[in-house]
């Protein structure tokens, strides 16, 4: 018999109402991308089985489209350890932890009619523009309480947000929750979003002043320190890019550059065009950012689609319950304060060999 046949494919068996984690158990043992999301329920609770810190990338409309709680189930639960986002998605976590909501519309409505009634549209889905208006000022009103004779990491940012949100909010939200459980979020890409639109309303000369280097150096950290990791991507762009990107700094930095352990990503978009959010896991082991023996799966699947039922199947598989991990020690939480890494980082840096040391800092480095 061919080394080729293995397993046979299993028909799915349908029988009265099986729970969301026995059907994607199931759905394992199928073909195409029915397989790849059975195979991604394993991963997971692979990847939360061991002492592993799990970084999990957030990209596209997702809180609009309704992925809000999901992701606060993920934090509460302790099924992931560090967030990255797009600054878009915490934004409208922030709109909808205040109390505002986003709407079903359609996509075939007439987009100059609702330019004239203020309703802004995501694909199907619609906001009242005078309502981000409101939470633009709420964050703008939080900027002036800031030092601004200082940059802040953006990890350091939202957890202070998070924090003054916890005492406004109408609803559980991303960022109320993760500064509640010490969870660290970045932002790599602050700037393009209606975070840093609302904090431009405040003076020129009196701006929050973000230190995006210091994110970078703040995640290889976690990395490196990290006695192995795992990688959750939802959709790509910027937050995929930057996890991604943490293995290579750790080379830079002339430390053991280990790939992630397990990676996991769910995308719509095809690697054939050469864009990072179609990229696959094996493309980027070209890379060193995943291991070479990952235990890794892409799926190619609308994100609102497998999103909730593969974070419905881990709690179910565990009873309903968070998983019991093991207790992870980060390098860096929500809460770090600026100086408590500064002595870890600077052993780092002088850890690199000669030329790269010499390269950025010069001699008296």
């Amino acid at each position: 018999m061919s080394r080729h046949l293995k397993k046979k494919v299993q028909p799915v068996v349908i029988d009265g109402n099986p729970d969301v984690a026995t059907l994607l158990n199931r759905m394992s043992g199928t073909g195409f991308q029915g397989r790849a999301l059975g195979r991604a329920l394993g991963v997971w609770q692979r990847m939360l089985s061991g002492n592993t810190v799990v970084l999990f990338g957030l990209a596209g409309a997702m809180v609009p489209a309704g992925m809000r709680r999901v992701i606060v189930s993920l934090i509460e639960n302790r099924l992931i350890d560090c967030l990255v986002s797009t600054g878009a998605n915490l934004f409208h976590d922030i709109h909808e932890t205040l109390g505002k909501f986003h709407w079903q519309g359609s996509a075939l409505a007439n987009d100059l009619e609702l330019r004239e009634e203020k309703l802004n549209r995501i694909y199907d889905v619609l906001a009242i523009e005078t309502e981000f208006d409101a939470t633009d000022y709420f964050i703008c009103q939080f900027g002036r309480s800031l030092d601004r004779s200082r940059a802040y990491p953006t990890r350091e940012f939202l957890y202070l947000l998070g924090r003054h949100l916890d005492k406004h909010k109408k609803e559980e939200g991303i960022l109320t929750a993760a500064s509640r459980a010490n969870l660290p979020i970045y932002c790599p890409a602050i700037g393009d979003s209606s975070i840093s639109i609302a904090l431009a309303a405040l003076p020129p000369d009196d701006n929050v002043l973000f230190d995006t280097v210091r994110d970078v150096q703040e995640t290889a950290f976690i990395v490196e320190q990290a006695p192995e990791t795992g990688v959750i991507f939802i959709g790509g762009g910027t937050p995929k890019n930057f996890i991604q990107q943490t293995e290579v700094t750790v080379s830079v930095l002339k430390r053991t550059m280990k790939g992630h352990q397990y990676a996991l990503q769910i995308t719509a978009d095809s690697p054939q065009w050469g864009g990072l959010s179609g990229c696959t896991l094996e493309e980027a082991q070209s890379w060193g950012k995943i291991s070479d023996e990952a235990d890794k799966v892409n799926v190619n699947c609308d994100a609102t689609i497998a999103l909730p039922l593969l974070a419905a199947a881990v709690l179910q598989a565990n009873g309903g319950n968070a998983p019991e991990r093991p207790p992870v020690e980060m390098a860096v939480r929500a809460d770090t304060v600026n100086e408590s890494i500064n002595d870890s980082l600077r052993i780092t840096a002088k850890a690199r060999l000669p030329g790269a040391h010499e390269l950025c800092q010069g001699d008296d480095g």
